[in-house]
């Protein structure tokens, strides 16, 4: 593989990670509006560094679910965070603007939490080593 697409692909790997651990550090402080936005970020640049690594020109949206569906196309295990990603899609912009809900509960959040590390972890097991190493 050559050394610019390795790269692609670890970049979107290290925002992914960095919004998951900006999550972890908001969670600990109690934002949970701003902890479920940073993993719905997480998710989706997760999928967007697997669609990268299979070549996939992919749309600008911040729906899980249609990016899913690009990675359904190489790997049908995909279909396992198919709840995941429809539960963190609303989140891009669900709780960024005033409206009824101001935030989501705790427990909410947590689930967040857990799915976008989940759906992290789906990628990385997936990606050859390769990608991996040369971080």
């Amino acid at each position: 593989m050559e050394h610019e697409h390795c790269h692609e692909i670890q970049q979107w790997l290290l925002k992914s990670r960095r919004d998951l651990q900006a999550a972890e550090l908001l969670f600990q402080n109690q934002l949970f509006d701003v902890v479920v936005y940073h993993c719905q970020q997480s998710a989706e640049k997760s999928l967007k560094a697997y669609l990268t690594y299979r070549e996939v020109v992919f749309q600008k949206t911040h729906n899980l679910s249609v990016l899913l569906q690009g990675c359904l196309v190489f790997e049908p295990d995909f279909e396992i965070l198919r709840v995941s990603a429809e539960t963190l899609t609303p989140f891009a912009t669900e709780f960024r603007y005033p409206g009824d809900v101001i935030e989501p509960s705790q427990d909410e959040a947590a689930e967040a939490l857990e799915m976008a590390d989940l759906i992290l972890n789906f990628v990385v097991q997936l990606l050859p080593d390769e990608v991996l190493s040369n971080k």
